[in-house]
């Protein structure tokens, strides 16, 4: 489709925080132009572990990462790891990470994450009836499995801060564990039991449609790659490959790509890319009931239709640098520890989830220009919080935003 020359209100970025947000404006009768080089919803919103996690406030730099990273960085087969290449690239990310993983710190994140996770699940059922989608969700929840008993000691901190904030959880027995999920080999492991979350039976099919529920309502797609934002006293002109028009307002919601045009927009926001991984594997019956994380290897099983996802683990690496053969091996070991019958897999993927070093994501405008909007950086949880981000986008746009509550995923959060 080819773009207007002039729009009400651009979005860079097709993503699921891109999608819902376009589906959001164009709902309350804004003329909406969603830009992407790629299909939209193709990116790390596919590739994901299907997930609405709304019990995730624990922040992934915290005090137990800080005590092992380290150990973490220096061994190749830990569920995060780190591209020695990039290291330069990377390092001020990593020393910010650092100190966003001290304790007050952690605290302080986990509190922002929380409240915004807090209207997660309300948010996706406002948009699950937005865009008839309700037939993609499933609604039996999400178990962490401990193996071992010092993982679950190590975990207390996080249940601890999770019941501080109201989050539901229930402790299993073995037994218990069992009897939610009887295909699981008899390891006599404890669970964490997250009963209120949710998951997605084809992120795929959400995506696509996502994408025409919003069209439906009167949005434009343009497939085209915007490289240059500039802020003019009557709007936001965008250009690039395939592209060039003015909007009134400009929400970037580009994900791991956002920085460049963050910067150019007149803010430093210390973006980086987490490379996430996953495979599937065909399965004529569905081998487990719901995602199940075995902590000790840092990725979830989730069953979606006619496959077992396995996908997770933190790369960090940059965009350039091919799949790693090794993190894709760890994922296949991994698996076979619980499910040895899998043949091989059907798919492998490599996304890249844009990550901030406090785990926040950067919602609100640019401190530059109230026609800039930034809408990125939900690192693992872009799925659950796009419809909850949308909502906000959409209130600053309409003048209905609460700046104050926007404090903490403000752009001029990690200073100048």
């Amino acid at each position: 489709m080819a773009a207007p020359e002039t729009v009400e209100v651009a979005i860079v970025g097709a993503g699921i925080v891109g999608l819902a947000t376009a589906l959001r404006l164009a709902a309350e009768g804004r003329e909406v132009l969603l830009i992407d080089p790629n299909e939209p919803g193709s990116g790390a919103s596919f590739g994901n572990a299907g997930t609405l996690a709304e019990y995730a406030c624990m922040p992934v730099g915290n005090p137990a990462v800080l005590r092992q990273l380290p150990k973490l960085l220096l061994d190749p087969d830990s569920p995060f790891a780190w591209r020695w290449p990039a290291f330069f690239q990377l390092a001020p990310w990593l020393v910010q990470f650092v100190r966003q993983s001290l304790p007050a710190a952690t605290r302080a994140n986990a509190l922002a994450l929380a409240g915004l996770l807090a209207e997660a699940l309300p948010a996706w059922e406002e948009m699950v009836k937005e865009a008839d989608v309700a037939d993609l969700l499933r609604r039996n929840g999400c178990l962490y499995l401990y193996r071992r008993e010092i993982d679950f000691a190590k975990a207390a901190g996080g249940r601890a801060l999770r019941a501080g904030f109201g989050v539901h959880q229930e402790v299993l027995t073995p037994g218990e564990v069992a009897a939610l999920e009887p295909s699981l080999p008899p390891t006599g492991a404890s669970g964490l039991y997250f009963p209120d979350s949710m998951n997605v039976a084809d992120p795929k099919t959400l995506m696509r449609r996502l994408l025409d529920a919003a069209t439906a309502r009167g949005v434009s797609v343009a497939q085209a790659a915007v490289a240059r934002l500039r802020v003019e006293a009557d709007g936001v002109r965008l250009s690039g490959s395939g592209i060039r028009i003015k909007a009134n307002m400009v929400v970037v919601a580009a994900g791991a790509q956002s920085r460049a045009l963050a910067m150019q927009a007149g803010d430093r926001i210390p973006l980086e890319t987490e490379r996430g991984y996953h495979l599937e594997f065909p399965t004529k019956a569905p081998l487990l009931n719901r995602p199940v994380c075995p902590v000790d290897l840092g990725f979830y099983m989730t069953p979606m239709t006619g496959r077992l996802r396995v996908a997770g683990t933190v790369e960090l690496g940059g965009l350039a640098a091919p799949a790693s053969p090794r993190r894709l091996a760890l994922l296949d070991r991994g698996v076979r520890q619980f499910f040895p019958q899998l043949g091989r897999p059907s798919s492998e993927w490599l996304g890249f989830r844009p990550s901030l070093p406090d785990s926040r994501p950067a919602i609100g405008p640019s401190r530059r220009s109230p026609k800039v909007i930034y809408a990125f950086g939900h690192g693992h949880l872009g799925l659950t919080l796009a419809p909850i981000t949308a909502r906000l986008v959409a209130d600053l746009i309409a003048g209905r935003g609460d700046r104050d509550r926007l404090a903490p995923f403000a752009a001029d959060r990690f200073g100048a």
